[in-house]
């Protein structure tokens, strides 16, 4: 590159009359950065808003800011799809592509908020349904109406048909033993209480730990920690995936599927931005002025949690599902086994 005549020009005048140098270089200026190193760098951290917020703060000097590139409520409400209609005139629950179903609660002090998403090969997901079951969580009815969603069998287009893998439920609140004792009752079920835990370079799934209900060390239920902060920032980075495949969020059209806009003004209702704190500054997912619930990105976050907590392999439920593994396999052959006489001692063997 020809150097070309430049002089710096101040952006504060007040602030250079009274002696203050100070000046704003981005790596491009380095003589030890090629660029394209910071260009590779840059298409490696694209699709990873963690890894792309340190190229911007490192590389190109620039404040980080989440939400810029992702789509509004209104054109997220405009996407959504019909999954069909089977033969019996029903709805089709579960498109073709989903292969585990999980589910995330979020408590709150008068009710349950729910979502079951589909998982399919390379971070594809479906909304599948999103409810709401009013009722304080101390009470039994509530958790028996959210047995009939755990227990439900979801059906695709064929008639075949899933249930839940996993469900993870919000223990925060003013219920947290309610929640520990609900779980502990359906663990059979892989329904586990969960905790969440902000902040930077927290793990999303951390191994689960035994915490004892109502101070009784003998009676106790597995508690999973979740780097909520983490699980948004994958969630913003889906969300701006714009065609069907790897990583794509699909949305159920159904209008008893809960996919209207206030469910999208509640899964948009954050980003993470830069806040000042007493220990520096730090990155902190906040809520956006005119977003007043956020459950929806909760709820979506706890269960993609879920699927991280089973890790399940992919290929082979995939390949059950198309009926692969129900082809007779080769018996193998059994070798003969030859006679003994009865002079043989088990010294023989050696």
């Amino acid at each position: 590159m020809r150097k070309q005549p430049a002089k710096w020009i101040p952006d504060n005048p007040d602030a250079y009359k009274k002696g203050v140098r100070s000046f704003w270089l981005n790596a491009f200026a380095s003589p030890w950065t090629p660029w394209e190193k910071i260009v590779l760098k840059f298409l490696d951290a694209k699709d990873d808003p963690q890894r792309l917020k340190v190229v911007y703060n490192t590389l190109l000097g620039q404040l980080w800011e989440d939400r810029g590139d992702i789509a509004d409520e209104d054109t997220m409400l405009a996407r959504r799809e019909d999954y069909g209609t089977r033969p019996d005139g029903t709805p089709v629950e579960l498109p073709d592509g989903v292969l585990v179903l999980t589910c995330g609660v979020d408590t709150q002090d008068n009710r349950l908020e729910y979502e079951v998403v589909g998982h399919g090969k390379y971070g594809e997901t479906w909304g599948i349904v999103k409810g709401v079951i009013m009722g304080r969580p101390d009470t039994p009815e509530v958790w028996l109406r959210l047995d009939d969603v755990v227990d439900h069998v979801y059906k695709f287009a064929n008639g075949r048909g899933l249930k839940i893998s996993i469900t993870c439920v919000d223990s925060g609140g003013h219920f947290t033993q309610e929640v520990y004792e609900a779980c502990r009752a359906r663990q059979g079920k892989r329904v586990f209480a969960i905790k969440g835990k902000g902040g930077d370079g927290i793990p999303y799934v951390s191994p689960p730990s035994k915490v004892p209900i109502r101070e009784n060390k003998k009676i106790t239920c597995w508690l999973y920690t979740i780097g909520v902060d983490a699980g948004k920032a994958a969630i913003m980075a889906n969300l701006k995936v714009q065609e069907p495949g790897p990583k794509f969020c699909h949305f159920n059209r159904h209008p008893d599927a809960g996919y209207d806009l206030n469910y999208f003004n509640g899964l948009l209702s954050e980003k993470l931005e830069l806040t000042r704190t007493k220990r520096g500054d730090q990155w902190a997912w906040v809520k956006l002025p005119g977003h007043l619930r956020n459950e929806p990105l909760d709820c979506r976050d706890y269960a993609n949690a879920g699927l991280k907590i089973i890790n399940p392999d992919m290929d082979a439920i995939e390949r059950r599902l198309k009926g692969l593994e129900d082809q007779p396999r080769p018996t193998p052959q059994r070798r003969p086994r030859t006679k003994r006489s009865r002079a043989s001692n088990f010294a023989d063997d050696w």
